[in-house]
């Protein structure tokens, strides 16, 4: 058994560790809400802006736009992964990229180059130490209310690349938000477009599946290669910005309830620790007891 000295100095630095735990689990829980309110009012905006655009992919029109087209030959293949700049939060993180490796793998199996965009310091921390993978671009310590023009550059990057046919495809990987306990790893098609409308009418979105027995097109103004141009290039900036508004929600959700379970395991430990430290405090007096009645008795 450790003496009580050590056990003392093991219940001294749990504590603190419990301090430290509680304050980051109260941190949380006062950021959480903002964090909740921001994810919440751009909702139906991504949303709306994803049905939109789920139409317009599937509409008839003479200008063909190249996020519109989709390509056969799939030879490089592009991720935007969203993850935290901070640790300390469970799961979150490590859940996504076990979600996201498998179809890298499966990709590379196929001779596909895998190129990545990383928003967070942890997926630059992971996907530079990770080989057959190439990071392209990355953006950091976006703060507690993200701005869009945080996001252009990279946002940049990928749209041009797809543009230019260096990708054939474009996908988004984040921690969708479901409530404070729950957080979902998703992998989401974000170019081409066509393959955005089949996995939305698939999930069976409501207001997405078109009847596909006639042609129709929209009337734009004042063309159309204008209008797609913007429209498109809102859509993807949107969408990016909303998943970066579901991560922060689900990273302070995922660090308070961690922060929670750290601070009882904490108080466990600081019981059984004080458990023993008495026992060995009464042993301690038990035994000098012992030696006084022995040395009275040699006498």
């Amino acid at each position: 058994m450790a003496s009580g000295r050590e056990i003392k100095t093991k219940i001294k630095s749990t504590q603190n560790m419990r301090k430290v735990t509680r304050a980051l689990e109260m941190v949380s829980a006062s950021k959480i809400r903002k964090a909740q309110d921001l994810m919440k009012a751009s909702r139906p905006y991504a949303r709306s802006m994803r049905k939109v655009i789920a139409h317009v992919a599937q509409a008839s029109t003479e200008f063909t736009h190249p996020f519109l087209v989709e390509r056969e030959n799939v030879s490089r293949v592009c991720y935007v992964v969203v993850t935290t700049d901070r640790g300390l939060c469970g799961g979150l993180n490590s859940n996504l990229f076990r979600r996201l490796l498998p179809a890298i793998r499966e990709y590379q199996q196929q001779g596909v180059q895998i190129d990545v965009v990383a928003i967070g310091q942890k997926a630059v921390q992971f996907f530079r130490r990770l080989n057959g993978v190439n990071l392209i671009g990355s953006t950091t310590h976006l703060g507690e209310r993200p701005k869009v023009e945080q996001l252009i550059g990279v946002i940049k990057v990928v749209l041009d690349a797809y543009t230019e046919g260096k990708f054939d495809r474009v996908f988004l990987a984040y921690n969708d938000f479901v409530n404070t306990m729950t957080q979902k790893p998703s992998v989401d098609a974000l170019l081409p477009l066509p393959s955005v409308a089949a996995e939305l009418e698939a999930q069976h979105v409501a207001g997405v599946a078109l009847e596909q027995s006639h042609d129709w097109d929209y009337i734009y103004e004042p063309d159309a290669a204008t209008v797609l141009e913007h429209v498109l290039s809102r859509y993807i900036e949107s969408v990016v910005y909303q998943a970066v508004l579901e991560n922060l929600a689900s990273e302070h959700a995922a660090r308070m309830v961690a922060m929670k379970s750290a601070s009882d395991n904490a108080s466990k430990v600081i019981a059984e620790l004080t458990l023993s430290y008495n026992k060995a405090r009464q042993a301690a007096i038990t035994q000098e007891i012992s030696e006084i009645v022995g040395g009275a008795a040699a006498v």
